[in-house]
């Protein structure tokens, strides 16, 4: 693994959660990412549904340069020539809905994370077979938080990320069961479709303040508090 796709690797998995972003208008999708970050949620998916993606996370990238908390990835990436558009303007990693054989070679030439979807034992065995760092389990709220379990039996190497359906009720349960990162949509973003961003970056605000208990409660079994 080279010193580029682990760093990116070490900061989402660290961050526990990604924004998955997306918007009507360039606008919209570019507002609500800041809000998301902001609001203290560092990982950012800007899906190729809105407009002008490749320009979003360009603009995104160099404007957060100099944070290094901050990761920005293209979402919604279904084949090779996105993924290298995505690439080129900037992306950090790579979500698919689905997994795409060229797209796993194409990150893994670029050295950036490829995270597909995927919902059966053989879609993980065979993302984890072309590389994929991180397997998106999509869309949990339909394959429920079991799934988990069962994924680690033959694979308990394999990161999970959960994406759809996961709330602020849920999370702490998603990661009990053993996931390494969410993905949090509409749950968090939803406020930004009639352009309350306030909103939005509260709404992220209580999903970190959840995320940095669960990190205290783990530093302090770790040390046997």
């Amino acid at each position: 693994m080279t010193l580029q796709k682990f760093s990116y690797l070490k900061r989402i998995i660290e961050g526990k959660l990604v924004a998955v972003v997306r918007g009507t208008t360039k606008i919209e999708a570019k507002k609500t990412a800041e809000a998301c970050i902001a609001g203290g949620i560092k990982t950012v998916e800007l899906t190729f549904t809105a407009p002008h993606a490749d320009q979003i996370i360009s603009e995104l990238v160099i404007k957060y340069q100099n944070t290094p908390a901050v990761i920005v990835g293209a979402g919604t990436v279904l084949d090779a020539t996105t993924a290298r558009i995505a690439i080129l303007a900037g992306a950090q990693f790579i979500v698919g809905p689905s997994f795409n054989v060229e797209v796993a070679k194409l990150c893994n030439l670029y050295a950036v994370p490829y995270m597909p979807g995927c919902m059966t034992l053989t879609d993980v065995q065979t993302a984890l077979t072309y590389g994929a760092d991180v397997v998106k389990l999509f869309p949990g709220s339909v394959v429920g938080q079991g799934m988990v379990t069962a994924i680690h039996g033959p694979f308990p190497q394999a990161n999970l990320m959960i994406t759809g359906g996961v709330d602020l009720e849920n999370m702490q349960d998603w990661f009990a069961m053993g996931a390494s990162v969410l993905g949090i949509g509409g749950h968090l973003t939803a406020p930004s479709s009639h352009g309350d961003f306030e909103r939005v970056t509260e709404n992220a605000k209580s999903y970190s303040t959840i995320i940095q208990r669960i990190k205290r409660q783990r530093e302090s079994k770790a040390i046997g508090v």
